[in-house]
């Protein structure tokens, strides 16, 4: 977590960027499919997952620092490592040309490095921010100090930033989002449970521990993380759970100067806007009214007092991991161990890097792609997108559930996808951004108002379709609806996704069945909500609609089924959108495989597997991966993509294909009755 990491408007991008995998979980090799990883003992007709990846699993341990360990994280670890040359290099340049990227990146990654430094600073960079909070004497004062973190990117309260207008997507509006939590979402202040209950107990201890760092003694601390529990409960109470925030059609509310000051009278919108340097009479997206109602009213009813001790703990909860190691440290035993199950701190040159990647993304991707993607690389990605969007397109043509009239639709929708492919083509430009080698805070805040200020002004312009929502070295995919564009950044077209030395089964099973992923967002629950423009609009007649809700509900049901531990099972109606992709995905690219093959001499087995064969094994090992019990359930209680397993298992049980190419019969657990089978596209 980075200092003031502020996204805002996160029910928009909720909605309209659906990646891979989750952000959080970046991290394969290989020549192909590797058979040494699998464990034949196991039927392939039983536990594909298992069969696939089995001695993999077996031989394979989490390392200590880490919640998860597979395909994702090695290959985002080998990124890493070339991202960690770069800063190396450009960190002993001194003499690199002043106002340049590359002494941009060097002294922000030199100062990172810099323990020294950070341990001498300790709190000290976040004294200006206290020592307004601490004259703050009434509810205005509380307000214009929110205004404040918000121009500062400190996400106080709630979500406030630039995002497409729902309804015309082509201009950017601001929109006002639910937020000021510091648990992943809703349920981990309401669930009953027991390990709901320890965790919460774990976060007031933490909360308590970072105030007496901050100087508070035992007892002032203990009481002021009990005020921040209570406050953001509440907050909570008000708040749309992670299901209800996949609905992008419940979160467009424009409201006007005089509807928000009757929404929040006592909360002024005018005074907000022109702190934030924004016209005071903006007309904007409340993306969840209710919220904001509660917000107001907790606003007058809790003391000024407790408003000042939640803002302290905002200030250093955001600032964390920029400060000394106490804080840092202390910041991971909550985050890192007992949210996630990792028993030890990244390195600080693999947290430096990191950082580096988020806040000077593109200076430092301008640099990694020239070392690590190449113009052939792009050229074949470019040719099997076009076999995929084929693909698809032959599905929709071929769906009888579908009337002609919302098949037309679908297809001009297929048609009108944008394709972005390794990098930007347009840069971001950080000569406004001062870096220096002074201080690591003080380099992390320019860099988050930076941000922020880069995300106010596209208010009230048109959209700027050339920008990216990923950063060039990540291991990631995603599918923008409001821009009705998929993207692949150079940092997973590297095996095992996208392999030149692989033959073409693996590299369909694997990069294809990804593409085909991102394409059919544009059509799972959430993305066929938007239309070829990425405006939010139903161009569905009501049978087709119907019928497409049946289908999708199918995989709602199956992934309910599947239970991750005694007690808790997937969400289906979380995982929905990542099911029907993933679905949808492979029956595209085992499609374009098959297509790809005709008019020529069909390819040997190797090491005993067909061609179908390598195409499922070449899904499955890319999914390989390991959690611990913790992560395992942070995943399925916060994030829509399902574990790993259930990724591979679920859609496979579903496709005739995947048991012919194994020879599966009826009543194998991997074969679905035929009355049980989903099939979405």
């Amino acid at each position: 977590m980075r200092l003031f990491n502020f996204r805002a408007a996160s029910a928009a991008l909720a909605a309209g960027l659906l990646c891979l995998v989750a952000l959080a979980q970046n991290g394969g090799g290989g020549r192909g499919f590797d058979k040494a990883r699998m464990d034949e003992t196991v039927s392939a007709c039983t536990d594909f997952f298992q069969y696939a990846n089995g001695n993999w699993l077996k031989a394979t341990e989490i390392p200590a620092a880490y919640p998860a360990w597979g395909s994702f994280n090695i290959l985002a670890e080998n990124n890493r490592k070339t991202l960690h040359d770069i800063l190396e290099e450009s960190a002993k340049n001194t003499k690199a040309k002043s106002g340049s990227n590359e002494q941009k990146i060097g002294d922000f990654y030199a100062t990172c490095m810099d323990e020294p430094k950070r341990e001498a600073e300790g709190a000290k960079p976040l004294a200006p921010y206290l020592a307004r909070i601490d004259k703050i004497k009434d509810l205005k004062g509380v307000e214009s100090e929110i205004t404040y973190f918000h121009h500062a990117g400190i996400p106080a309260l709630f979500g406030f930033g630039s995002a497409p207008d729902f309804k015309n997507s082509s201009m950017q509006i601001g929109l006002a989002s639910q937020g000021g939590l510091s648990l992943p979402n809703k349920d981990y202040y309401t669930k009953t449970d027991e390990k709901s209950v320890k965790l919460r107990a774990d976060f007031v201890q933490h909360v308590a521990n970072m105030f007496q760092l901050l100087g508070d003694d035992a007892d002032a601390a203990a009481k002021n993380a009990q005020t921040v529990m209570a406050i953001e409960t509440r907050l909570a109470q008000s708040s749309r759970g992670p299901i209800e925030l996949r609905d992008p059609t419940t979160q467009y509310h424009l409201m006007t100067p005089a509807e928000l000051a009757k929404l929040t009278p006592d909360f002024s919108w005018a005074d907000y806007f022109a702190g934030l340097g924004l016209p005071k009479d903006l007309t904007i997206n409340v993306a969840h009214p209710e919220f904001f109602l509660a917000a107001d009213k907790a606003l007058v009813e809790v003391p000024v007092a407790d408003w000042k001790t939640y803002l302290r703990w905002q200030l250093v909860h955001a600032a964390a991991s920029a400060l000394s190691s106490k804080f840092e440290t202390e910041n991971f035993s909550f985050y890192g161990k007992s949210l996630s199950g990792r028993k030890e701190q990244y390195p600080l040159w693999r947290r430096c890097t990191s950082s580096a990647d988020e806040n000077l993304g593109e200076a430092l991707g301008q640099v990694y792609v020239g070392r690590a993607f190449t113009p052939e690389s792009k050229a074949r990605m470019q040719t099997m997108i076009s076999n995929l969007i084929a693909a698809f397109r032959g599905h929709i043509q071929k769906a009888d559930w579908m009337s002609d009239e919302t098949r037309k639709a679908a297809l001009a929708k297929l048609a009108a996808f944008g394709q972005k492919i390794g990098y930007p083509e347009k840069w971001i430009d950080y000569s406004r951004l001062t870096m220096t080698r002074d201080s690591y805070a003080a380099n992390i805040i320019r860099a988050s108002e930076f941000a922020q200020a880069r995300d106010l002004a596209k208010i009230g312009k048109p959209i700027d379709k050339t920008e990216w929502g990923m950063t060039p070295p990540t291991v990631n995919a995603y599918n923008n609806s409001f821009r009705n564009e998929i993207v692949f950044p150079a940092g997973i077209l590297q095996p095992p996704f996208f392999n030149p030395a692989a033959d073409d089964a693996v590299n369909y099973g694997a990069i294809g069945a990804v593409i085909g992923h991102e394409i059919t967002h544009g059509f799972d629950d959430q993305g066929a909500k938007f239309d070829l423009n990425g405006n939010v609009k139903d161009w569905w007649t009501p049978a087709d609609l119907k019928n497409f809700e049946s289908r999708s509900e199918c995989v709602v049901n199956q992934f309910s089924s599947f239970e991750v531990e005694p007690g808790l099972n997937i969400q289906g109606k979380l995982v929905a959108g990542e099911s029907i992709a993933d679905l949808g995905g492979l029956a595209m690219a085992y499609d374009a495989f098959q297509k790809s093959l005709e008019g020529k001499p069909r390819p040997a087995n190797i090491d005993g597997f067909t061609p179908e064969q390598r195409f499922f094994l070449g899904w499955a090992q890319v999914w390989a991966s390991k959690y611990t019990p913790e992560f395992a359930r942070f995943v399925t209680q916060a994030d829509p993509h399902p574990l790993d397993r259930f990724r591979v298992n679920g859609p496979l049980s579903n496709m005739p294909q995947f048991a012919a190419a194994y020879g599966c019969k009826a009543g194998d657990p991997m074969v679905r009755p035929e009355k049980d089978r989903c099939q979405v596209w």
